[in-house]
């Protein structure tokens, strides 16, 4: 691909994931995944450059009707969620971190639309979050006076949807976040009543993206989907072998949407 042009503005992310628990007892994996951040811009008009299509078929691949509540999808719905509290600052690019598919399959555990003011500053995140029930919710992230969120912010949000059978939906997360043109890194701690329980992070230096990128993407992770959801499923095994409590899933919230 010719990089500056069929990019699309689309950065490539070699991101280090790692979930950690802390209680109970402890477990904690790392692995490293493709992500990539698309701005909003890069859904029109299904657009193909190498070996990345918007909205259409290749090696990898992002779709729009992957994201948003199905009946408002992509950046509609955001832009949509936004307005719902009167987020006016962030009136600038939206750009979407989240996994590609891979050879048309894909599943995402969560995605980030990150929401900039015209001057570039992140006003607002929306993570759109999957379980493996075929579920979603979304946690709209900014803060109360609608201030710039800085890397070394918290921000707080009622644990309400079910993602682990071996976690309540009770609790709240704190989310961090640090967004620039190099990097992308999100934090998110869960507390319960005892404090600290869970951690997860994702992170990673913002790169051009180019057919050497993702080929090699390709070849260190050609089982990429089915490589995200084993994992899900193995440590779910793991954690049953160490004794921790399951639990029946609950009925989705009734609002799809927690601010």
């Amino acid at each position: 691909m010719t990089d500056a042009k069929t990019s699309l503005d689309i950065s490539f992310i070699a991101a280090r994931v790692m979930h950690a628990r802390l209680r109970p007892k402890k477990n904690a994996f790392r692995y490293r995944v493709p992500y990539l951040a698309v701005p909003e811009s890069a859904f029109v008009g299904g657009k193909v450059g190498g070996l990345l299509s918007v909205d259409g078929t290749n090696l990898f691949s992002v779709r729009t009707k992957d994201y948003g509540n199905g009946e408002r999808i992509g950046a509609a719905f955001v832009r949509e969620a936004l307005a719902q509290p009167q987020i006016r600052e962030a009136d600038g690019k939206l750009t979407l971190v989240t996994m590609p598919r891979v050879l048309g399959v894909g599943f995402n555990p969560v995605s980030f639309w990150l929401c900039e003011d015209k001057a570039g500053a992140l006003r607002a995140v929306l993570a759109e979050v999957n379980n493996t029930f075929g579920e979603r919710h979304f946690y709209l992230c900014a803060h109360a006076d609608r201030r710039p969120i800085a890397p070394q912010d918290a921000i707080a949000a009622e644990k309400v949807f079910h993602v682990s059978p071996f976690m309540k939906v009770e609790g709240h997360y704190r989310f961090t976040f640090a967004w620039s043109e190099r990097n992308f890194g999100v934090r998110i701690d869960l507390h319960d009543a005892e404090g600290l329980i869970l951690t997860t992070s994702v992170a990673g230096e913002r790169q051009p993206v180019t057919s050497a990128r993702l080929a090699y993407a390709f070849v260190a992770n050609p089982l990429l989907m089915f490589k995200v959801l084993g994992l899900i499923h193995y440590q779910a095994i793991v954690l049953w072998f160490k004794g921790i409590a399951h639990y029946r899933k609950p009925p989705p919230p009734a609002e799809v949407l927690t601010r």
